[in-house]
């Protein structure tokens, strides 16, 4: 005989609750607007830092419960890994909170040139329209952005400078969290000397002067391929006429020659 008491008849364990998957797992950004990467100097950690064009886009979602930005930066001929250059800010209006993904840190690619903390101006821009009092929690930070004293001041100082209070957990400066605040009280700035947007007519005025400075140079390479065509071509007479010379002094040598020889 078990001691174990018995189940009355129909009834059956709770079952535990699972929170449910969040919706529009699969938007694509929908609208559409062109960046330009200032050139800066060379960095030694990430290397050359030239002038590039990359497109944000962005798309928005919404019901009763939940709210939804995704923002994506899209880098022209070059594939990057779906979890990188992607931000996805969160309302959620039950709770009155924030949250971001990925939480384990912004992916970027390139490297320190405004990318990522241009990202999180422009989410929170968005949420502070839409709901400024709502609050964000605590996160703590992945120790692999902190792999070399650059990446860690680098990422403090974007963090930093959006608002958010970061607070280390050990002396080493290994462990560190993102203070839980309100939205309200971050920044909408980024650095636009390094990320500024570009409007069509801008994008149309540089393409047609850079056709211009193309035509330039090319009317200025055929001038110097002209000049260099005619010295190819006094060069090859002065050859011919060096050539018609020398053989006539060896001519005349060898007719002074002979003459000398047979008196």
């Amino acid at each position: 005989m078990s001691d174990t008491p018995s189940q009355p008849a129909g009834s059956e364990e709770p079952a535990t609750p699972e929170a449910l998957p969040r919706p529009w797992a699969d938007v694509q950004p929908e609208h559409f607007r062109m960046l330009r990467l200032a050139p800066l100097q060379t960095d030694r950690s990430t290397g050359a830092r030239p002038l590039r064009f990359v497109q944000l886009g962005y798309a928005e979602r919404h019901n009763k419960e939940l709210s939804l930005l995704r923002l994506s930066i899209e880098l022209p001929g070059q594939h990057v890994h779906k979890e990188q250059n992607q931000l996805d800010i969160w309302l959620d209006h039950a709770e009155k909170r924030v949250s971001i993904n990925p939480e384990r840190g912004l992916l970027v690619d390139p490297l320190n040139r405004g990318i990522g903390r241009f990202l999180m101006a422009r989410g929170v821009q968005w949420a502070q329209k839409k709901a400024s009092r709502y609050r964000f929690e605590s996160l703590d930070l992945p120790t692999k952005d902190a792999l070399s004293e650059d990446m860690r001041l680098r990422r403090d100082h974007c963090l930093r400078t959006q608002g958010f209070d970061v607070v280390y957990e050990d002396a080493l400066h290994r462990k560190a969290r993102i203070e839980a605040g309100v939205i309200g009280d971050l920044y909408t700035t980024w650095n636009s000397d390094k990320i500024q947007f570009i409007e069509i007519l801008d994008a149309a005025q540089m393409l047609q002067q850079a056709e211009q400075h193309l035509q330039e140079k090319e009317l200025k390479l055929r001038e110097k391929d002209e000049k260099i065509s005619k010295y190819q071509r006094e060069d090859t007479g002065l050859r011919f006429t060096i050539t018609c010379l020398v053989a006539f002094a060896v001519f005349q040598a060898g007719l002074l020659i002979w003459i000398a020889t047979h008196r």
